[in-house]
């Protein structure tokens, strides 16, 4: 199996060099330097602090703005790891309201005055809704299940533009958002707010991040998530933002697939990123991945092993399997066919071939 080479290259250029090769003590004295001097501004606004303080012992959401943060993913971002939050809001609740029309100037007022023929009737341009809101993210250590030391405050709009036609006030639309932070356990404090800070809704998330130095005799993964769709960036996005949809990461864009759900005669791509495995003395990695699809305890699909040489994987998987046809006339012969609706398990097995060291996962999908 072949992994998609372009953006594999392009990640181990510029992501998997920075995990080899961390930066300069001095480098890291001046980040250092410049996180203290962050971490003395304040961000968050007094009422939004307001309601933190007030639920997060208890982790008691306030739900003028009602969501819920579905999904923690994360994935190597130099020495930290980058968090990726999921999360689902119900459009009603975002306060979309028309946009005004832009008024005339005073010379197309005088235009139209002077036409002495009607102008031709043309359709009404479609009506566009739009909503504007604040997403506030803080990070607190979490030491033996007690909100600790505060680490970041982060601040994003949420400005939102759709056509009235497509707009479903009932409809929950996914978004998500994230941040790099070292390894430990956190609890996070969410808020999406309205623009003037009248309406609050807030809710508490706990994770924890490994240590990626940690895995030196065994080998672990990322939390490994299937894609719909993804694709290159012309440049890294730099500042934290909510996305609608899909995530960032590096130069890419990702539309996880949340549920693990696909239609009959789609593909999709497995994303994970592999801890512990060892570089050899070129600098290349040597990891093979078996893949394999079962229904129960039934093998329907074995992949050819797939090789890589960068910790990284994006891998292609069709879904698709082989069936052998026999006839009278033309006797045996193998016919690829989709997989039927149904729900499977992928299976993937890892082997570092530099380390010797192996690990198995497994997904659940389903194919309507």
């Amino acid at each position: 199996m072949k992994i998609k080479n372009l953006l594999i290259a392009v990640l181990s250029s510029g992501l998997i060099l920075n995990l080899a090769f961390p930066p300069s003590s001095a480098a890291q004295e001046k980040e250092k330097e410049e996180k203290a001097q962050e971490s003395e501004k304040t961000i968050i606004p007094e009422e939004v602090k307001s309601v933190f303080k007030e639920g997060i012992a208890t982790r008691k959401e306030h739900l003028d703005i009602p969501f819920t943060i579905i999904k923690h993913l994360y994935l190597p971002a130099q020495q930290n790891l980058h968090s990726i939050f999921l999360f689902r809001v119900k459009n009603a609740d975002l306060g979309f309201f028309p946009i005004a029309p832009t008024p005339e100037s005073p010379e197309e007022k005088k235009e139209k005055e002077e036409e002495k023929t009607p102008p031709p009737e043309t359709e009404s341009p479609p009506i566009k809704l739009q909503a504007n809101s604040n997403v506030f993210l803080q990070f607190n250590k979490l030491e033996n299940n007690i909100p600790g030391e505060l680490v970041k405050e982060v601040y994003m709009p949420l400005n939102l533009e759709v056509e009235s036609s497509s707009y479903e006030p009932d409809r929950y639309e996914l978004y998500t958002t994230g941040y790099p932070l070292p390894p430990g356990n956190y609890l996070m404090s969410m808020a999406i707010t309205s623009k003037d800070l009248r309406k609050i809704g807030a809710q508490y998330f706990e994770f924890s991040l490994p240590d990626q130095a940690s895995f030196i005799d065994r080998l672990e993964t990322t939390p490994i998530f299937l894609v719909n769709n993804i694709k290159s960036m012309d440049s890294l996005e730099t500042t934290s933002e909510v996305h609608k949809g899909f995530f960032t990461y590096s130069i890419l864009q990702i539309e996880p697939n949340v549920e693990n759900i696909f239609s009959f005669g789609e593909k999709f791509d497995v994303f994970y990123y592999i801890f512990g495995a060892q570089p050899g003395e070129s600098g290349k990695y040597d990891i093979e991945a078996d893949y394999e699809v079962l229904k129960g305890e039934q093998k329907v699909i074995q992949y050819g092993l797939a090789t890589y040489e960068a910790p990284i994987v994006i891998q292609p998987i069709p879904l698709k399997k082989t069936v052998i046809i026999k006839s009278e006339t033309e006797g045996e012969k193998k016919e690829e066919r989709d997989l039927e609706p149904g729900k499977y398990t992928f299976s993937i097995n890892i082997t570092d071939k530099i380390s010797g060291n192996s690990i198995s996962k497994k997904i659940d999908f389903e194919i309507i």
